[in-house]
């Protein structure tokens, strides 16, 4: 095998004994086994082979087989086709191996040869014959493949010298494999059939109908890869008259035996360019099925009458009509854009055959190749017909054979390239592996509104989704957003249904401002076109997406626009799986979208505009201009008052970006999990106020198990750990700061694992809840904090400002060391089963790797006790000291918090949240203690006989703190202030 310095630059031929355990394990399964010998062309770039095709040095690197011909080629000068010297040619390549020459030797499990020194395609055949019947057998095999370059080369005027080795070798097959394995060679889809040699004889001959019709052969084999569209971009081209798009399965079936080599042909590029299409018809003898290379069916049931020189021969070949199978052996589609324009080219840089199909902008599309094999197995259950001569369908779904199932594993191949070099062809390529489970875009949002009670059309939608995750309880048009704006589609109702539709349909009419109704407050004009400022649009788009080729990680992409004075920055997050260049394509489009649809108009249709709904393309053509108007609403009034956004075809015209050829991670052994138990008050408001958080982390993640016992056996499982939390670590102090109101002085700044990110929030969407996270200080206790902005400041570093401290009553922890943990608080939390009464015990804590045994090394152990923050009340605030001077009495007030239910802004007071209202007021001497005041609202007083007693006599200071109480938690938190009397 050729190679370079990275490697071999083919994947080697599998050993004996592998094909023969192959074989076994297939037939285990109950399956069919098709042996399949298949040629690979190492023909690496910079060789020094003469080509026969040109005459030149140098044949193109790594080529299809079906170049392989006489030299110099038919057609090319001092060609030895049809002559004697054509046949030597093709003696040599299939050789004089015999079926006697090949020998299975049990102990090496390995075929041995005894034959002539000679690599040929009879040692080829014959040798993996041998392996069949090693084997046991197999039900079908085949005895070449697609060499067109061989089979169309004569060595007289109508005789094709391959074509005899080919019926001499399914004989010696036969001899080896018997009667119960079904022999056939695959012909390319325009070999099979008749051959117009490119001269001026006229010739029309069916070189394979001897060998069709020889005993041996079962039946014809054919490599289907015929075009099933002629599509081009935009709404300009012919197949777009009668048809909306590209993904539509009844399309692609019309043009089985219809459209390209079918109907007509192009001529030449210049005719593909302008679909030019010159009609097939044979109007000499009727006989248009001749120059059809699709039109399977009549030459299956037809006689075939060769025509030398051009006249047709009164006498047929010895092909009989009817009397075998077809059998499709290959039939496929690139998962590429446009890839039923031209399905037999592939994309692979290395090979001189890599193509993209005509009008292809080498974009990945997963849904044309399934549509593709959708339609060839729906068409023909249903339209092959059936032979009276074997009793059975021309073509049965069976016998058609979808290229290719690799047996690699996936999602290794295609990923880990360092294995397998033609990875990166996997996106583009004829592989189905990792592509047909993904489930269609229609089904997905049928799934999403079938509780809706309504009649939904998603008749219209095209795409297959790789994967799509609801993160929380949501109503089904939440759900349908980022699918919504990932696929560029729109709903709307129609007649009591609502339909779901693709943006970048063609506009159904075209409006005049004759056409239109001035609405009743306004008599200058019949419309109004509104264009946003240049500001108030996105300078670029952030787009994140889950990565399916990143083990389903976050990914981001940016597109940015080069001209333009806005500053502004558009971020979604789309929780829809998809590759990079899938996303860079997705955040281009939005990108350009937005400024498209900067234009807005209003105007008024007639009564007469029944047919337009939401989501309908019209063109207004007004002042010399013509905008292209995407209506997003109209009325159903005595007029059809109606809000439109300007479009453009084109930006939705798929487009995609560069992808990253990243190797998936090596599986690694399962490492010790960081865990943090967070003691943390009533945070959403529907937790148990006892049980504390559970937070865990580890690379690679396995899960993490908790176990607690009150001793140091009789372990229990706490909890399951499903999701890894975002655990850091602060890289500089906190400092305590303001509560109640933004802390714009102090930063956190954090360290992250590399897997983890965190991103800037708007300021109401923090004041409702989001950016949440805690802070542990040097004593084991957590302050929650919030941030609006987050900013990467260093390799996994961030700093986080615009902060809110002391959330939830937290207050007392603020401050925090250099090192101490960081833990965003979000849905990967877990809560402890610690029951109430449970609270304040000391337990013994166990985790590990979820796959791993409680006594794994990897499992740690510590000993901690919970005191149920969640029960604790909130310390008391706006404490006021008041000396009433008639008495000396000191009067004491403050206001209470509550831990549960106190954002209700319209309640005349939070709520109590504890059993009885209590509190305790201490009255305190710098570091000692003089006593306490126990009452049952927010006030006391401290009486001059009091301070008397505490202090010998009145007081100008008064050092004092209160708490709320609990009957669960006992004394709440304190808050404590030094008043001046």
């Amino acid at each position: 095998m050729s190679s370079d310095d990275t490697g071999p630059l083919l994947g080697g031929a599998p050993s004996d004994r592998s094909v023969v355990q192959a074989i076994k394990a297939i037939k285990a399964k109950g399956w069919r086994v098709i042996l399949y010998p298949f040629l690979m062309m190492d023909i690496p770039p910079g060789n020094a082979l003469p080509d026969p095709w040109t005459g030149g040095t140098g044949q193109p690197a790594f080529p299809w087989r079906g170049r392989i011909t006489c030299d110099p080629a038919p057609g090319q000068p001092a060609s030895p086709d049809k002559t004697a010297a054509a046949a030597d040619q093709v003696d040599a390549f299939f050789g004089n191996a015999q079926p006697d020459h090949f020998v299975w030797n049990a102990s090496t499990h390995t075929v041995e040869y005894t034959g002539p020194a000679e690599w040929s395609w009879r040692r080829l055949i014959l040798h993996y014959a041998r392996l069949a019947k090693a084997a046991g057998g197999v039900d079908g095999f085949l005895i070449g493949s697609e060499l067109i370059g061989l089979t169309t080369v004569r060595d007289g005027a109508v005789s094709y010298p391959a074509v005899s080795h080919i019926k001499n070798l399914a004989g010696d097959v036969r001899s080896i494999l018997g009667t119960s394995t079904k022999i056939g060679y695959a012909a390319n889809w325009d070999e099979y059939g008749a051959h117009q040699p490119h001269d001026s004889s006229g010739d029309v001959l069916f070189p394979l109908d001897p060998l069709w019709a020889d005993a041996n052969i079962d039946f014809v084999g054919i490599d289907f890869y015929a075009p099933l569209s002629d599509w081009r971009a935009g709404t300009q081209h012919l197949d777009a008259h009668d048809w909306q798009q590209i993904h539509d399965a009844d399309y692609l079936k019309s043009n089985i035996e219809g459209g390209e080599n079918y109907d007509w042909y192009y001529a030449s590029k210049a005719d593909r360019d302008a679909q030019v299409r010159t009609p097939i018809n044979d109007s000499a003898h009727g006989e248009d099925w001749v120059f059809r290379a699709k039109d399977i069916r009549n030459w299956w049931a037809n006689e075939h009458h060769e025509r030398p020189g051009g006249v047709r021969s009164s006498a047929p070949t010895p092909w009989v009509p009817r009397s075998k199978p077809i059998w499709l052996t290959e039939l496929g589609c690139p998962a590429i854009d446009m890839g039923t324009n031209q399905p037999n080219v592939f994309y692979d840089p290395k090979s001189s055959e890599s193509a993209l199909p005509h009008y292809s902008r080498g974009i990945r599309d997963d849904l044309i190749q399934r549509l593709y094999h959708e339609a060839m197995l729906d068409y023909w259950r249903t339209h092959a017909p059936a032979s009276s001569i074997y009793g059975e369908s021309m073509l049965e779904s069976a016998n058609m054979f979808a290229w290719t199932w690799d047996a690699r594993p996936y999602p290794d191949f295609p990923l880990r390239i360092s294995v397998w070099r033609d990875g990166p062809n996997w996106r583009l390529g004829h592989w189905l592996t990792g592509r047909l489970g993904l489930v269609t875009l229609a089904d997905v949002v049928r799934d999403l509104t079938k509780g809706l009670g309504v009649l939904v059309d998603v008749s219209g939608l095209s795409g297959l989704v790789t994967g799509f995750v609801i993160e929380r309880i949501m109503s089904a048009c939440d759900a349908l957003e980022p699918l919504m704006m990932a696929y560029a589609f729109d709903g709307f109702e129609s007649e009591g249904v609502i339909r779901f539709r693709h943006r970048g349909s063609a506009p159904m009419m075209t409006l005049e401002p004759g056409d239109l109704i001035a609405p009743d407050d306004d008599t200058r004009s019949t419309f109004a076109i509104t264009r946003a400022q240049e500001s108030e649009l996105p300078g670029s788009v952030k787009l994140r997406a889950i990565d399916g080729d990143g083990d389903y990680q976050q990914q981001a992409v940016e597109a940015k626009r080069l001209k333009g004075e806005s500053a502004r920055v558009s971020e979604t997050t789309l929780a829809v799986v998809m590759d990079r260049g899938q996303a860079q394509g997705i955040a281009d489009r939005l990108l350009v979208d937005a400024h498209v649809m900067r234009e807005r108009a209003d105007f008024v249709c007639a009564p007469s505009a029944l047919n337009l709904d939401p989501g309908d393309v019209v063109t207004l053509q007004a002042n010399g201009r013509t905008y292209d108007l995407r209506l997003e609403a109209i009325g159903y009034e005595h007029v059809r008052p109606a809000k439109a956004v300007r479009t453009d075809t084109s930006v939705y015209d798929r487009t995609a970006g560069p992808v990253a050829t990243t190797e998936p991670v090596a599986a690694s052994e399962a490492g010790k999990p960081l865990l943090e138990i967070l003691d943390l008050p009533l945070l959403r408001g529907d937790e148990s106020p006892s049980a504390p958080m559970l937070a865990a982390y580890a690379s690679p993640w396995n899960g993490v198990a908790v176990w607690r016992s009150p001793g140091s056996s009789g372990f229990i499982l706490d909890s399951t750990i499903e999701n890894p939390a975002t655990i850091g670590r602060l890289i500089t102090p906190l400092h305590p700061g303001p509560t109640s109101r933004w802390d714009k002085a102090n930063e956190i700044l954090v360290e992250l694992p590399s897997t983890e990110t965190l991103e800037s929030r708007d300021r109401l969407l923090v004041l409702g809840g989001a950016n949440l996270g805690a802070v542990k200080n040097a004593e084991g206790h957590w302050e929650v904090v919030q941030w609006q902005e987050a900013e990467l400041v260093g390799q996994n570093q961030y700093r986080l400002s615009l902060l809110l401290r002391g959330q939830a009553g937290t207050e007392a922890a603020m401050g925090a060391p250099t090192g101490s943990t960081f833990v965003v608080i979000d849905p990967s939390l877990v809560q402890s089963s610690l029951a109430p009464s449970e609270r304040g015990l000391a337990f013994t804590w166990k985790w590990g790797p979820a796959i791993k045994p409680i006594d794994d090394p990897t499992w740690q152990v510590i000993t901690a006790s919970i005191a149920g923050i969640g029960l604790r009340p909130l310390s008391p605030v706006h404490l006021k000291a008041r000396k009433d001077p008639a008495t000396g009495d000191i009067h004491l007030s403050w206001i209470r918090r509550t831990r549960i239910g106190g954002d209700n802004w319209q309640a005349p007071d939070v709520p109590l949240g504890e059993e009885t209202e209590a509190y305790e007021v201490d009255i305190h001497d710098g570091a000692s203690f003089k006593r306490t005041l126990s009452v049952t609202s927010p006030a006391a007083i401290y009486s001059a006989a009091m301070q008397t007693q505490d202090f010998g006599g009145p007081i100008a200071v008064l050092d004092w703190s209160v708490r709320q109480m609990s009957a669960a938690f006992g004394r709440g938190q304190e808050r404590r202030k030094v008043s001046q009397l």
